[in-house]
């Protein structure tokens, strides 16, 4: 699973990297399920891309409540297009993450507590997540939300030591097309997100368990320390 990233870049580096026409600065180093942040996607048939603040833990149309976000954080690429929660967002509401690294957590061979890695690219400031979103809202107050998933698949060789998942990281190249909401090829999208990241761009190394807290969100959480 992806259960926790980082995005620190400047608002031009964003909208450069994306083909934007303006985006924000961030800088957050400990992004956790339920906040919100900046999401790529393209709104509507005919519309531009945009970034927008969305939640994240994606809260289907259907829902009763937001709670279910909660469980709804990831979604497996290989399943996402058949199951109830996901297969409408699949087919019509697609989005990338933008990303500067990503938490994942090796469980100890002593039994002991699990040691946290930050994972990011080692050529690059910025990779961007396969995503999903969704629009709810309130039949009773007309309130809604616009909320997220991230797709995860299989770890590439660098990740598969440290978990059994990792984050779909597209090709820039890919953005386009996957945010496409007028794409309806299901076999050329499915192609793309059971597609492998190179472990070769990829960086990985132990940090402080500091990151476990979801409200401490300091540059130091991505700083090596010994495993």
């Amino acid at each position: 699973m992806c259960g926790r990233y980082t995005l620190d870049i400047s608002g031009d580096e964003l909208a450069r990297h994306f083909g934007l026409d303006g985006a924000p600065d961030v800088s957050r180093f400990n992004i956790a399920p339920s906040q919100d942040v900046p999401v790529v996607r393209v709104p509507s048939l005919n519309a531009s891309k945009t970034v927008s603040h969305l939640q994240w833990g994606l809260v289907p149309f259907w829902a009763d409540d937001t709670s279910i976000g909660n469980n709804l954080i990831n979604a497996r690429s290989e399943t996402a297009s058949e199951k109830p929660s996901f297969r409408e967002a699949f087919s019509r509401r697609r989005c990338v993450v933008p990303a500067s690294g990503f938490y994942e957590w090796k469980a100890s061979s002593g039994g002991g507590g699990k040691q946290p890695y930050y994972i990011h690219p080692d050529d690059s400031p910025l990779f961007g997540f396969a995503g999903l979103w969704e629009r709810w809202e309130d039949d009773q107050t007309g309130e809604r939300l616009d909320s997220f998933t991230i797709l995860t698949g299989e770890p590439n060789d660098r990740v598969a030591d440290i978990h059994d998942r990792m984050p779909v990281i597209l090709s820039p190249d890919d953005y386009d097309f996957w945010m496409d909401p007028a794409i309806k090829d299901e076999s050329a999208l499915q192609a793309l997100v059971e597609r492998v990241y190179p472990d070769d761009h990829l960086d990985a190394h132990p940090v402080d368990t500091r990151v476990n807290n979801p409200s401490y969100d300091e540059p130091d959480c991505i700083e090596p320390v010994e495993a």
